[in-house]
């Protein structure tokens, strides 16, 4: 059994995952959803570390996993406490000394996609009706700029197994725009699942597939 531990993107919602928790579980293992306090101005990367690194505690084989913007933290976690996989879901990569903020021109991400943003569009396109009604019930979470602006403390990525996994239908960060960024960033191939950017709702059953295969 690997426990594996939920790391949520911008607005930092636990509920991000509670499609997938149930389908680890049903598979043998523990899942446990992490909140971050996203609209807090106060809380930056390091604050972020600091929760997920007490939501794992003493806990052994642990499987990190995180979405979007949590790719910023993720790592951040790794070199603190004994992880003994990283996976990053459409999540974006750091480089040393780089800010969130400064992240989207440095990747080249606008010519990726030139539209702007688009909730509809973007995000909830592959919903179920059910999920997605919900979704627009809770409303979008905010999201401090704080942690956009601290630059990414590691000199080098973390000396953890790492994979990536990455939606091809995912409209906000592009299939071949990440993968040319994974190369470039991690020296990786992707992971290849079904559904969008937020496929932990969309896709549930095939992503807990994936991850319970390499455990």
């Amino acid at each position: 059994m690997a426990t594996f531990v939920l790391v949520p993107g911008a607005g930092g919602e636990a509920w991000y995952w509670h499609r997938l928790v149930p389908e680890l579980t049903r598979r043998g293992h523990e899942a446990i959803a992490v909140d971050l306090p996203a609209e807090d101005d106060s809380a930056g990367l390091a604050e972020y570390t600091d929760l997920v690194v007490r939501a794992i505690g003493d806990r052994e084989g642990v499987v990190l996993v995180d979405q979007s913007m949590g790719g910023f933290t993720a790592p951040l976690v790794c070199a603190r406490v004994p992880v003994s996989l990283l996976v990053l879901v459409n999540a974006m990569v750091p480089a040393p000394g780089e800010t969130g903020g400064e992240w989207w021109a440095n990747t080249g991400y606008h010519a990726a996609h030139p539209e702007g943003m688009d909730t509809e569009r973007d995000f909830l396109h592959d919903l179920p009706p059910d999920v997605k009604a919900e979704a627009l019930r809770r409303g979008e979470p905010r999201q401090s700029d704080t942690p956009f602006t601290t630059p990414w403390p590691l000199e080098k990525w973390p000396d953890v197994p790492t994979r990536f996994v990455q939606g091809r239908d995912d409209r906000f960060f592009p299939l071949e725009f990440q993968r040319r960024v994974v190369r470039k960033r991690l020296g990786l191939e992707l992971d290849e699942v079904p559904g969008g950017h937020l496929n932990a709702l969309s896709r549930p059953r095939e992503l807990a597939d994936l991850l319970a295969s390499w455990c």
